[in-house]
């Protein structure tokens, strides 16, 4: 297996893309059957564009302060926080100013906020933007973090997700497992290709695929 098997799904009623290629992956919680290449929605200003114009109307009634970029997803954040501050009656956000800011993880993978970035959280509606939301693990720890530093989290948003809700919390994807065909996620101790004998195709974390 290699990115070269890599297909294209496209969004419903967007000219928006999800490039995926299916086979047996690991990440650092779990096995996957699906490996999904969201690069190019993390990179590339049309598609973080779109991304942002797709998850805008989830939020246009809620109050956002900060948007807290988890994955690699800063260029999305901005691109969403410029929607959210656009001059629309219906958005509660129009022409108020949002931070977008990146925690700093320890070496524990703690996330954690300096004192020149920790007032951008102190008092702050946040929320949270993510690549992929799949197990829960990540955007868990930036609720506890966000929380710790007396910030509010208002929202969980993401291109990709597996889960509805996570720690109390909606999670607005753009993509979701029904556009996958039998999309699975388990732990690796339970994993069933793994059973099967079936040998990882590749290690996957927010940063992309390296083929084993």
């Amino acid at each position: 297996m290699s990115t070269e098997n890599i297909y294209k799904i496209r969004a419903k009623n967007r000219d928006l893309f999800l490039r995926v290629s299916e086979g047996h992956f690991a990440t650092s919680h779990s096995h996957i059957n699906y490996y999904i290449d969201v690069s190019a929605q993390k990179a590339r200003l049309s598609e973080a564009t779109a991304v942002a114009r797709d998850l805008v109307s989830y939020y246009n009634n809620t109050i956002v302060d900060t948007i807290l970029c988890l994955d690699g997803t800063e260029v999305i954040g901005t691109c969403l926080a410029n929607e959210l501050t656009k001059g629309d009656f219906m958005n509660m956000n129009a022409h108020q100013t949002i931070y977008v800011v990146t925690p700093e993880h320890t070496t524990g993978s703690q996330l954690i906020f300096r004192d020149n970035t920790a007032p951008m959280i102190a008092g702050k509606h946040v929320l949270i933007l993510a690549a992929s939301v799949a197990t829960g693990y990540t955007v868990l720890s930036a609720a506890e973090a966000i929380n710790y530093y007396g910030g509010h989290v208002t929202g969980i948003a993401s291109i990709f997700a597996t889960l509805t809700e996570c720690g109390g919390h909606k999670v607005r994807s753009v993509f979701n497992t029904s556009d996958l065909d039998g999309y699975a996620s388990h732990p690796s101790h339970e994993c069933p290709l793994c059973k099967q004998g079936k040998k990882i195709d590749g290690l996957v974390n927010s940063f992309g695929f390296s083929k084993l």
